[in-house]
């Protein structure tokens, strides 16, 4: 049998110049049994499509199904003014600090308190000018209290 006319339309469709139908033929050709050995190289090429699995009637379910259960929307994180801020409070306590500790190390530690004895009759001496000063406004205010007591107030506690 001669096969010219197959080997034509292999050399046609190797150039792209090859109509649906003739593609067809070439299908068709390759479909059956009886392909001569030297055309045998081809007939995967033109049987492949009829040899792809068909795709099951329950697959896009599966897919969906697949794909519904990992694509779950990612919850939105809560962005406050305050977490925003967390940073620029964190470095204005650090701040704080240093300022703090290094007005400390600024003051004086020695304000005359060496000896326990001076420190004190300073005490002690500060203390009585309080006390005298407070006891002076305690007998200044009881003696205004006693001027308010008038004349015509005093028969009234005899009676």
């Amino acid at each position: 049998m001669d096969y010219k006319y197959i080997e034509q339309l292999l050399e046609r469709y190797w150039q792209c110049e090859t109509t649906l139908q003739e593609e067809s033929i070439l299908r068709t050709f390759f479909s059956q049994e009886d392909v001569p050995a030297s055309l045998m190289q081809y007939k995967a090429l033109f049987t492949l499509e009829q040899e792809k699995p068909e795709l099951g009637d329950d697959f896009d379910a599966r897919i969906l199904e697949m794909v519904g259960e990992n694509t779950e929307a990612p919850k939105a994180k809560m962005v406050t003014l305050t977490t925003r801020l967390m940073p620029l409070f964190r470095a204005a306590a650090v701040v704080a600090i240093i300022l703090t500790l290094g007005n400390a190390a600024q003051a004086p530690w020695d304000r005359g308190w060496d000896d326990p004895k001076d420190a004190y009759a300073k005490f002690h001496q500060q203390h009585q000018a309080d006390s005298v000063n407070t006891l002076g406004t305690m007998q200044a205010e009881n003696m205004a209290d006693t001027t308010k007591v008038s004349a015509t107030d005093t028969p009234a506690l005899y009676e």
